[in-house]
């Protein structure tokens, strides 16, 4: 009997140990049989030597040069396997530069090194199987880059393995909407809406990581074994596609959508847009390609194409895919759904209900009815608009504005053309420059400018003098605010509170965080007039309209 009540006492012991250790030996064992379907290739770098020429740097090939703009411009050719090797050796130097300002903030977030171990371990877990959404083609030419990337940051995972993850960094911002990461706005009108009847894309791509982030922008122009011939802007290392136009004239933007929380790995959106601007040269070849793949998120894709003459918005969920035409000549897509199927659920209603994804698009439609028939100088002022709902002031960076001063670019396209004009910094405020793809694919020369001088579109002028200066000084202001509140003993007195409050005053994060630090200093009586304040302003989310109702209400007497 007390053998046997040994041997129970054992058992009740041990069971809450295996019920412990269960869900972590699942982990390790899901960790150990990951694929993240990295190519089974052998490459010696050595044979992709680097050749320095007139003004640029070639490989097997390839170019990479930078434009009086200031931005980066590259030619990709070969298979997969070669443009990747090509473009990893040719934009070493930016690659590590932009992994380390993505790291950075990451860092900002996880500033533990054995922590980002343990996020490797989750990442890995979470996309064990992200190598089967990704087409062999787009996984080795990611191979091919991360034999140029640094192994600083391995405790993140291998170079493959980042470079793999990162073309999900996109869709990862949706889940993180509350910190601006992803915003972006797009339009398309044609037919008696257009200047000459023609299609004209327009694109804010606000997908937000920090100002270094968007410094090093790079215009691709790939020539693919496979497919249609494209250019695309994104940054080093990213094959994906933001924005982008391929030789048929078909042009893709992506637009965040709402939706559930991924729990478990897909095809990345941008690499579902690289898919489609390879190989879709009409709006049904492009929608039949997105039906046939399982996304990570929600999103919209605007499609235009030069050969249908119009445009349509692909709507995807990881289950569904929708097209939404419109009506009329124009297609306005911001942050939520249209279409019969998608537009009415609960879920899309909440997010048009609760965030500034609806003002933005009604923004857009009345500048366009104000506009008349659109030329690309007209989609470029449209883009830059910093206004509210009719022309009221909003203040400089309200997330309701068509350009918040955050995007990481600015595209406008003439389809039938073949024109594209890229924004150049600050945001979509500098220079428009046009690239040609006609003339570019068919003689590119990059021994000289690859742009078209004579179409580009002016920087606005009186942004960058009246402005510009003014948000640099106050988005200053705002973190030393911040640090200022953060400090966990005792509130020191702030003295740029005065030149604070009035060097944005129609925004109103303004009074909401002056009223922070009033009601943390126990100054009730400016913190409720603040918060009153702010509530009387242009709010772009429910949550932070409560948020600051919550925080009045807890100060009244």
């Amino acid at each position: 009997m007390r053998r046997t009540t040994k041997v129970i006492l054992h058992l009740l012991w041990i069971i809450p140990l295996l019920v412990l250790l269960l869900p972590v030996g699942i982990g390790v064992g899901l960790y150990l049989s990951a694929d993240m379907g990295e190519p089974e290739v052998v490459v010696d770098t050595a044979d992709y030597p680097l050749v320095r020429q007139d003004g640029y740097l070639s490989c097997e090939g390839s170019f990479l040069r930078q434009s009086q703009s200031g931005l980066w411009e590259q030619m990709l050719s070969g298979d997969a396997l070669q443009r990747g090797v090509a473009s990893g050796r040719l934009c070493h130097e930016l690659l590590c530069f932009q992994e380390k300002t993505f790291v950075d903030q990451i860092r900002r977030f996880v500033p533990s090194d054995s922590y980002l171990r343990f996020l490797r371990f989750l990442t890995i877990v979470f996309n064990r199987n992200l190598g089967e959404y990704v087409p062999e083609e787009y996984r080795r030419e990611i191979y091919g880059i991360s034999l140029s990337a640094t192994h600083e940051y391995d405790a993140i995972g291998t170079p493959y393995e980042r470079q793999l993850n990162y073309h999900a960094a996109h869709d990862i911002g949706h889940t993180m909407q509350e910190y601006m990461l992803v915003g972006c706005t797009s339009f398309a009108v044609w037919g008696e809406e257009s200047a000459d009847t023609a299609l004209v894309v327009g694109r804010n791509f606000d997908f937000y990581v920090g100002n270094d982030f968007a410094r090093n922008k790079i215009v691709t122009f790939c020539s693919p074994e496979q497919g249609y011939r494209f250019a695309s802007v994104g940054w080093a290392g990213m094959i994906g596609v933001l924005s982008g136009m391929n030789e048929r004239g078909l042009t893709v933007t992506i637009n965040a959508a709402k939706g559930s929380i991924p729990l478990s790995a897909a095809m990345p959106i941008s690499l579902l847009a690289r898919e489609i601007l390879q190989y879709a040269s009409t709006i049904e070849e492009a929608y039949r390609i997105a039906s046939q793949r399982r996304t990570f998120v929600s999103e919209s894709l605007l499609i235009a194409s030069a050969c249908d003459g119009r445009a349509a918005v692909i709507e995807k969920t990881p289950r569904q895919t929708a097209l939404f035409e419109g009506e009329g000549t124009r297609v306005v897509c911001t942050n939520h759904y249209q279409s019969s199927l998608l537009g009415k659920t609960e879920q899309n209603l909440e997010n048009i209900a609760t965030t500034d994804s609806r003002y933005r698009q009604e923004r857009v439609e009345e500048l366009l009815d104000e506009s008349g028939p659109l030329t690309a100088e007209g989609a470029v002022a449209i883009l830059r608009d910093r206004y509210g709902k009719g022309g009221a002031d909003i203040g400089l960076g309200n997330e309701k504005s068509i350009n918040q001063s955050i995007a990481h670019h600015s595209v406008v396209f003439r389809p039938e053309a073949r024109l594209m004009w890229v924004s150049t910094g600050p945001w979509q405020s500098g220079q428009f420059v046009c690239y040609d793809l006609n003339r570019i694919f068919s003689a590119p020369d990059f021994s000289r400018e690859l742009a078209d001088e004579r179409l580009a579109v002016a920087a606005d002028s009186s942004f960058l003098l009246e402005d510009y200066p003014v948000l640099m000084r106050y988005r200053t202001l705002t973190q030393e605010l911040k640090q200022t509140i953060g400090q966990a003993d005792g509130l020191p007195y702030f003295p740029q509170m005065e030149e604070y409050l009035t060097t944005n005053p129609n925004l109103y994060y303004t009074y909401q965080l002056a009223g922070e630090y009033y009601a943390r200093r126990g100054e009730n009586d400016r913190a409720r007039d603040c918060f009153r304040e702010a509530l009387a302003r242009e709010i772009p989310r429910l949550s932070e309209r409560q948020q600051i109702e919550n925080e009045l209400k807890s100060l009244e007497p």
